[in-house]
């Protein structure tokens, strides 16, 4: 078993990574750009950045749809938006035997947890609006990159002026399939073998639906 990864984290803690983070995006955002976590693991990440470049934080809720039978494996994702943006990947769905109405009606239940999670994040607050704006997605790593691709795709559609996308520690396939997407890419490591975002981390706890609502609070508006 290699143990590398866990004897030398590249990260202490999700904070940490978000400071190391910023100092690489302080040249290249050109106006006051508004910062976009993907939750819940993102927004820890997010809210060093955001703090950093004296830039207002929102979140841009994503969910990915798991194979029947394996969640954890993306064969798609769905992001907010009107209408709502999704992706799927027709080739992980046969191979994993999934129909369209199956994928089609775990879509609406993670619609539902999207709009859920909406409420709980940030009461009545609607989505941001992107439209003219520089934004930067940012999350606390890219391992197969649906979901990110998901949200980068619905804010493309939505027309910001700039479009960057950021990330501590990433796997080196994931990430060259995202740089098509946006006007700059940022991701501080990546490593091979890849194997898990949480391997790159000293600490990597689950971040909670309580730490994203203080954190958003927290944070500038605008």
């Amino acid at each position: 078993m290699n143990t590398y990864f866990s004897q030398h984290p590249m990260f202490k803690d999700r904070r940490q990574a978000g400071r190391a983070l910023a100092q690489a995006l302080q040249s290249r955002v050109q106006d006051q750009p508004l910062v976009l976590a993907l939750p819940r693991g993102g927004v820890p990440v997010a809210y060093e950045v955001a703090k950093a470049l004296a830039a207002p934080l929102d979140v841009v809720l994503v969910r990915k749809i798991g194979a029947p039978g394996n969640e954890e494996f993306a064969i798609g994702a769905v992001a907010e938006g009107s209408p709502p943006y999704c992706v799927a990947d027709q080739a992980m769905m046969a191979l994993f035997g999934a129909s369209q109405d199956w994928f089609d009606a775990e879509r609406d239940r993670q619609l539902e947890e999207i709009q859920r999670r909406r409420r709980a994040y940030c009461a009545s607050r609607p989505a941001p609006d992107v439209t003219g704006r520089e934004v930067v997605l940012v999350d606390d790593g890219i391992a197969t990159g649906s979901t990110a691709r998901a949200a980068l795709l619905a804010l493309a559609a939505a027309g910001p002026s700039r479009l960057l996308f950021a990330a501590p520690v990433g796997a080196r396939e994931a990430v060259a399939m995202l740089r098509p997407l946006v006007d700059e890419l940022v991701c501080l490591e990546m490593p091979e073998p890849f194997r898990a975002v949480g391997l790159h981390y000293d600490r990597f706890d689950q971040t909670g639906d309580d730490e994203v609502v203080r954190l958003l609070a927290g944070s500038m508006s605008g």
